[in-house]
């Protein structure tokens, strides 16, 4: 297989060339107009890509932290609330144990909700 075959049509110029001359001068135009089209959409997507990098340049300079170091602080403070949130659902079992009434109404008194 030759090094022409394995690049995208019209792109390599030296075979381009070599391929339009041996062309007929309706074929060579239409070839050249395509290689300039196909030049035209390289340069469209090659500025889009620059486009959007500098985009995604711009957005992660503004985050604070590494999006993985953001999820491990927020699953940090989970336990961290999770914790807290098991010793006032002890204290409030204990102080209606106390009392001798149900830990709902201990917890109403308190208002306690379902979301607290």
């Amino acid at each position: 297989m030759s090094s022409e075959s394995n690049n995208a049509p019209g792109l390599n110029s030296k075979a381009t060339e070599t391929e339009v001359a041996t062309l007929a001068p309706e074929q060579q135009v239409q070839s050249e107009k395509r290689l300039i089209a196909l030049r035209i959409s390289v340069a469209d997507l090659e500025s889009d890509t620059a486009r959007m990098e500098a985009q995604l340049a711009a957005i992660n300079a503004k985050l604070k932290n590494d999006p993985s170091a953001t999820v491990q602080q927020h699953i940090r403070l989970l336990h961290e609330y999770n914790e807290i949130k098991d010793v006032g659902q002890g204290l409030i079992g204990l102080i209606a144990d106390a009392r001798g009434v149900r830990q709902i109404d201990v917890e109403r008194e308190y208002g306690v909700g379902n979301w607290d």
